[in-house]
């Protein structure tokens, strides 16, 4: 069984990721859903709908936010991260 699997949000339906994160958490230890810029919002829905319906032993074991430099030299801007760490009770 793996340890980790990530989950990169975009501008699916947020029960696409929903899906992902459940099917995940099947076979790792650990699932981390990954999001930048406007999909932070997504990616906070998606462990929400996943933890209020589909899985409600589902723990947050850490929420990572930062900042990354994207673009071309000259045109670079900042965009916002967040990673948050999910997994289910061991036994």
């Amino acid at each position: 069984m793996s340890t980790d699997e990530k989950i990169f949000v975009g501008s699916k339906p947020i029960l696409a990721y929903v899906t992902a994160v459940v099917t995940s958490l099947s076979r790792a230890d650990s699932v981390k859903v990954m999001a930048r810029g406007r999909a932070i919002s997504s990616a906070v829905d998606v462990v929400e709908v996943t933890k209020r319906s589909f899985l409600t032993d589902l723990v947050v074991e850490g929420i990572e936010i930062g900042t990354e430099r994207l673009g071309e030299s000259g045109a670079e801007r900042n965009v916002s991260t967040i990673t948050i760490t999910l997994s289910r009770p061991k036994g």
